[in-house]
């Protein structure tokens, strides 16, 4: 099968090599020009990926036409705040038979878009020229690129309203380090995989600040509260969150020491500034844009997810970590309900 990549950050690499493993054609592109002049030449990310070498055949390019040319599937990779200005890109250069010719657009990308509150499929619906929701996925899960480039073995779900598109990326994907299960809950594993970010910040601050193992078993569960709370309100299905893109990537996110976003909240539970702690990081910390989107979206709805208030307000309301956790513990008692 002839893949393209839109995206060539750890992430994008990392399937970029376990696909070729595969046996698939892989075509990947970087936005950045000189990035991608940087990657062609050394067949390697050593701020992003240090040590996983890009196998010699896996074409990369800074021209967004050139992934489209023999694809007959699309992974979406770049950060979730560009993914709309990328489909726009698309929508402008690229002819619109090449882009129907694609049969899945795969998104492995993982946020809510700040501006608009809307999950990652409805912004390529809205931006792709007679893209359909059944030609879309949702790949998800427990699954740090430091490890799956290494061909440690990962479980991971695809998603998609379409069980053919689903069964369609397990059967290609699948190899004996990498499972792939599918599930039809698009809108389920979409927000789990975004709000897992923000607890996995929730965490590293508890880490910066020298918390226990209480706190974060706590922490852990507490949060799973709150995305069950936001997704059941928007649709998604409650078993949706006890699976690989819920609780399985809740505590790898949480836990791992490849966790961006956990490192993110370590930084500022030392007491750095957000921009301080920003300038510390080579890669995206997903969680903080989406801190933003999920703060808005439980004031919309009328949800109560005390966490992500308390992260929104420690990293744009100038509140300090300490005092943040004490007014978790504060807050009025009651008993324990979902």
């Amino acid at each position: 099968m002839d893949i393209g990549i839109l995206g060539a950050g750890s992430w994008g690499i990392a399937l970029a090599t376990l696909l070729s493993r595969r046996g698939h054609n892989i075509a990947m592109w970087e936005f950045n020009s000189a990035d991608a002049k940087m990657l062609g030449e050394k067949r390697e990310h050593p701020a992003k990926l240090p040590g996983v070498r890009i196998p010699d055949f896996v074409a990369i390019t800074n021209n967004v036409l050139d992934v489209f040319e023999h694809a007959s599937m699309m992974l979406c990779v770049v950060p979730s705040q560009t993914l709309r200005s990328t489909a726009q890109l698309i929508a402008a250069h690229v002819p619109q038979k090449k882009i129907d010719s694609i049969e899945g657009w795969v998104i492995a990308c993982k946020g809510i878009e700040c501006t608009t509150l809307k999950l990652m499929n409805e912004v390529l619906l809205e931006e792709i020229p007679q893209l359909s929701s059944s030609k879309i996925a949702i790949l998800s899960g427990p699954t740090h690129a430091e490890e799956v480039s290494r061909f440690i073995p990962t479980v991971i779900t695809a998603a998609s309203e379409n069980f053919h598109l689903a069964t369609l990326i397990q059967k290609e994907f699948s190899t004996e380090t990498f499972r792939v299960y599918t599930n039809n809950d698009v809108t389920g594993v979409e927000l789990a995989s975004s709000v897992k970010n923000i607890i996995a910040l929730a965490a590293g601050i508890c880490d910066g600040l020298g918390f226990g193992d209480n706190t974060k078993g706590a922490l852990l569960t507490r949060g799973m509260v709150e995305m069950v709370r936001l997704g059941k309100r928007i649709g998604a299905d409650e078993q949706t969150f006890s699976g690989l893109a819920g609780m399985g990537d809740l505590i790898t996110t949480c836990m791992s020491k490849h966790s961006r976003n956990r490192r993110m909240g370590e930084l500022l539970g030392t007491g750095l500034s957000l921009d301080e702690a920003l300038s510390k990081m080579t890669m995206v910390a997903e969680g903080v844009e989406t801190t933003k989107s999920v703060y808005h979206l439980a004031r919309k709805f009328d949800i109560d997810m005390p966490i992500t208030t308390e992260v929104y307000k420690t990293l744009f309301e100038g509140k300090s970590a300490q005092l943040a956790v004490r007014d978790l513990m504060l807050r009025q008692a009651k008993p324990e309900k979902w």
